[in-house]
């Protein structure tokens, strides 16, 4: 790859800041719902490396006179991820927790993500290797300059998301009043979550076709491996054993997972997950000040609660709660804090503590 300290995106705006605000192609379901982009005129990477004309799209739901809320999806989502039966809806329709009649919502696609900047867009492997500072660092820009948000009343981020959240609450100590991470511990990025995480950038890298990300046609041998990650580090031990209780029932169903493709750039997928690598705040906890309930489910497979590490981590943090969700037949590892239902009530707790 070639070392560029400067790169430059074709320019989707010619100002700094731009609107665009429209409905998405399927009917909105939520109050005042749209879309837009900010542009940062020059972004600059953790590593010095810039960019001109970085887009940030992002969604918002509600007023902007509403109490705001950022939203943070999680690897390989975007804002629509968020929008649906079993979160969105569980969390931002009428009558809801944090109904967007009385909430302002900002669900950003992050760097790398949905349609945000990202390496397909033409740079493919001269695009930054952006981190988690970096996608917090462009967040924070669309709310302070772009959409005039001077604080934030909630950030709370599933995944991934909840790892920038732990991040955005350590950069901007003062910028926000209440933050929930969920399916994240703010510990290294290490251990066999990383490991796993390898597995699948390894695959991309060291297939012949990419070609140190100039690819003129899709790198596929990466598929099989995410396949497997993916079962290994997500669904629940209950869940799974429910779905394949006998080798020919879980042949079955493993068959039917390889087939599935990942339809994204294997750039923009790549990047994504290898975002990852410098995610770590333990040095930082000290610094926090808004109030944390942090969500964790106890069959997730890349935060195994077995480790200790969140208990360590939130005994440094004098603001901080901790909800752990019971492994049940309605969970499903990883991916169990993206049903609301089953720690929503724990949100309307700490929705009074912070009025």
């Amino acid at each position: 790859m070639k070392n560029f300290n400067s790169v430059i995106l074709k320019p989707v705006a010619v100002v700094a800041f731009c609107l665009s605000f429209s409905t998405f192609g399927y009917a909105a379901t939520f109050t005042n719902q749209h879309e837009g982009d900010y542009v940062i005129k020059k972004f600059t990477f953790h590593d010095g490396k810039t960019i001109d004309n970085l887009k940030i799209h992002y969604t918002t739901l509600g007023s902007p006179n509403g109490q705001p809320v950022l939203v943070l999806h999680g690897t390989t989502g975007d804002a629509k991820s968020m929008l649906g039966e079993s979160f969105g809806q569980k969390l931002f329709a009428e009558g809801m927790p944090l109904d967007a009649a009385k909430y302002y919502i900002i669900i950003p696609d992050s760097i790398g993500s949905g349609l945000s900047s990202k390496p397909s867009d033409g740079l493919k492997g001269n695009f930054p290797r952006y981190d988690y500072e970096d996608m917090v660092n462009a967040n924070y820009q669309l709310l302070k300059d772009g959409l005039k948000i001077n604080h934030l009343k909630l950030v709370i981020g599933n995944s991934m998301g909840g790892m920038n959240t732990w991040k955005f609450v350590t950069m901007y100590p003062d910028y926000i009043t209440a933050a929930i991470p969920m399916a994240a511990t703010p510990a290294p990025m290490a251990s066999r979550n990383w490991i796993m995480r390898k597995m699948v950038i390894n695959a991309i890298e060291q297939d012949p076709d990419w070609k140190n990300g100039f690819y003129k046609k899709q790198p596929e041998k990466f598929q099989t491996a995410y396949t497997y990650y993916n079962i290994a580090t997500n669904g629940g031990d209950i869940a799974w054993q429910n779905k394949a209780p006998t080798t020919k029932k879980t042949e079955e169903v493993l068959n039917n997972e390889l087939k599935k493709k990942v339809t994204m750039d294997a750039n923009d997928f790549l990047y994504q997950w290898n975002a990852s690598r410098t995610f770590d705040p333990t040095a930082d906890l000290s610094k926090i000040k808004a109030q944390i309930l942090a969500i964790n489910s106890a069959d997730d497979e890349r935060n195994p609660a077995s480790t200790g590490l969140m208990e360590a981590a939130i005994a440094k943090i004098p603001t901080a709660q901790y909800y752990l969700i019971p492994a049940s037949d309605k969970t499903s590892g990883h991916g169990t804090t993206m049903t609301a239902d089953l720690w929503k009530d724990q949100l309307v707790k700490f929705l009074e503590k912070i009025k």
